[in-house]
């Protein structure tokens, strides 16, 4: 998306929905799931819908998440946690506030759930790298639109979490999250992780 499009998209007074325009529009997609999610995004966002969570869980009942999947690049591991009410391994994250930019949103739950302050990765800078738009599971069901980034970290800094949040944690390599049974993670995680798989090669190749 172009930034006339953007423009075009969202009130002059609006800078915050047409952020969101623009780091949705950058992403380049995976797939034609992607391509999907994206152009349901961004016609969500730019509808002038409500975007951000007011009151849990599920008001309104579609809003935004920033996901972030942190990566010991020494290791080349990837770090999932077991989220107790979602009952599924996942990346850390959480919901964006009203208003506020999605990466500060990623620096604010690093630091609550894992401890550790956000570094973005040199493969994406503070920009997510995959957008996917999920409905939850359980009762009070609700839509995720969730922005994922990605991170850099060492394993060894990672000493606690935040338990209410997560039972555990796991670090595992790109192909032991493929060998994964798809009904224990995220449903996108796979896809995500072939995604990450591809940008790290064509980096490495540059």
């Amino acid at each position: 998306m172009t930034s006339t499009d953007t423009r075009l998209l969202t009130a002059p007074d609006d800078q915050p929905r047409a952020h969101l325009l623009e780091l949705v529009g950058a992403i380049e997609p995976w797939d034609d799931l992607e391509c999907t999610h994206l152009e349901t995004a961004t016609q969500w966002i730019a509808s002038g819908a409500p975007v951000y969570r007011v009151r849990k869980p599920d008001v309104p009942a579609m809003h935004l998440v920033s996901y972030f999947v942190v990566l010991d690049n020494t290791r080349e591991q990837l770090l999932l946690v077991a989220h107790r009410k979602a009952g599924l391994w996942l990346p850390a994250g959480g919901h964006i506030e009203p208003g506020e930019d999605p990466w500060a949103a990623v620096v604010r739950e690093c630091r609550e759930e894992l401890g550790i302050e956000a570094v973005a990765s040199p493969i994406t800078g503070e920009h997510p790298l995959f957008l996917t738009v999920t409905r939850t599971r359980g009762q009070r069901a609700h839509t995720d639109v969730s922005l994922w980034y990605l991170l850099n970290a060492d394993a060894r800094t990672i000493t606690s979490y935040d338990q209410g949040e997560f039972s555990a944690i796991r670090w595992l390599t790109g192909e032991q999250v493929l060998e994964e049974p798809a009904e224990l993670l995220d449903p996108h995680m796979h896809r995500f992780t072939r995604k990450l798989q591809h940008a790290r090669t064509t980096m490495h190749r540059r």
